[in-house]
């Protein structure tokens, strides 16, 4: 029993704490945003059941957070051969009967198994995380050579095409985000770095012309030539800048004001402009800079990692929770298209609010197990 505690203390003390405090601070934001959405009755279809959803999730990643931080990574990483093919099935089943279209949403991208709802591509952003950090980490040396090169592309191209296809491109873009994030961190050449440089603006227009539809272009194009939308795409982007300006620099209030700008979504993709109009313009910089400072945390674990297979973990999550915050803050700013990514830790949803937290027990893991003194549970050695 002594060694038992010896070794929790162990943990507590490698563990990034603030990295963790800073998420559970994000998810209480979420509860009490959603459990005002609610008592305020300005979304005829949330109710406090997704409070309820939300406050379980966040209370299931921490126990998963604590679970998977105990658990030395490069184990977990060498089970991609488990996981992946698990997280590739469960997407390719929402193109059968099964897979669904969420209410508001365009893509059908949504499993209902044995009565809960879940969206596939979360895990398996999580199984690309990992087994692309062993793919890198174990090819490492050969990585620039064509055909190793090859194989890294084909190994990003599948889940970027999945969820493409789906019609989630917010999801293919954050999956492109962490491939290219993940190979500048490797070794790769500078004439890849130069081919992939000429080739996107190629592919940007390819994918325009017979990839996106009409109703896909209007969103961009909206942004360009604003009020020139026949089918009112913008609409919602209107009403999210008008929630934001009238919280002015305090906010309403959570509770008992009138007056509120009711947003479509406002629960889910567009919570940061109810964070913006019930504590106003501190409130959204609050926000802001614990989403700031929450991947920076991830970012400079990355740094203290002690092999190429834990600093890819981070830098893939960084790239994640980045690229999740960027578009999601974007479109509500109206200075990107609408494309249904949801913010971290903010936006209701548990399937998202639990893989989230699991990323975080990833990283943490790269953390606990980074030198000797603090590889919990475990004596022997990490094998690379």
């Amino acid at each position: 029993m002594k060694r038992f505690f010896s070794e929790i203390k162990r943990y507590f003390v490698a563990s990034d704490k603030i990295m963790i405090l800073t998420a559970l601070f994000c998810s209480a934001i979420s509860c009490i945003m959603l459990y005002s959405i609610a008592a305020n009755e300005l979304i005829d279809k949330v109710d406090y059941g997704d409070f309820r959803t939300q406050l379980i999730a966040t209370l299931l990643g921490l126990v998963t957070v604590v679970v998977l931080s105990v658990i030395d990574y490069n184990r977990i990483i060498k089970l991609w051969w488990l996981y992946g093919p698990v997280a590739v099935g469960l997407v390719l089943l929402t193109f059968t009967s099964l897979g669904y279209k969420r209410a508001g949403a365009d893509d059908q991208a949504w499993l209902s198994i044995f009565g809960f709802q879940l969206q596939p591509s979360e895990l398996l952003k999580l199984a690309f995380i990992l087994s692309f950090s062993y793919h890198l980490a174990r090819d490492e040396e050969n990585m620039n050579k064509l055909p190793h090169m090859m194989l890294l592309c084909l190994h990003g191209a599948v889940p970027v095409g999945l969820v493409a296809l789906q019609g989630d491109y917010g999801t293919a873009i954050v999956f492109a985000v962490i491939f290219m994030a993940e190979l500048l961190t490797a070794r790769i050449s500078i004439k890849y770095v130069i081919a992939a440089i000429i080739a996107i603006p190629t592919a940007c227009v390819l994918a325009w012309q017979f990839l996106l539809s009409d109703g896909h272009k209007n969103r961009f194009l909206v942004l360009i030539h604003p009020g020139t939308d026949p089918e009112g795409l913008e609409y919602q982007q209107d009403l999210s800048l008008a929630s934001l300006a009238a919280g002015g620099i305090f906010g309403k209030g959570l509770l008992g004001e009138e007056g509120y700008v009711s947003v479509p979504e406002m629960h889910n993709d567009f919570i940061f402009t109810y964070v913006g109009q019930v504590w106003g313009l501190l409130g959204a910089l609050l926000v802001l800079a614990l989403l700031t400072f929450f991947c920076i945390k991830i970012l400079t674990n990355s740094l203290v990692s002690k092999n190429a297979q834990g600093r890819y973990i981070c830098v893939g999550a960084f790239a994640m929770y980045f690229a999740h915050c960027i578009m999601n803050i974007g479109m509500v700013l109206k200075v990107m298209p609408v494309i249904g990514v949801p913010l971290p830790f903010m936006s209701a949803g548990g399937t998202a609010m639990v893989c989230m937290y699991i990323t975080i027990g990833l990283v943490n893991s790269t953390r606990c197990h980074n030198v000797r003194k603090y590889r919990v549970f475990y004596d022997a050695e990490p094998e690379n």
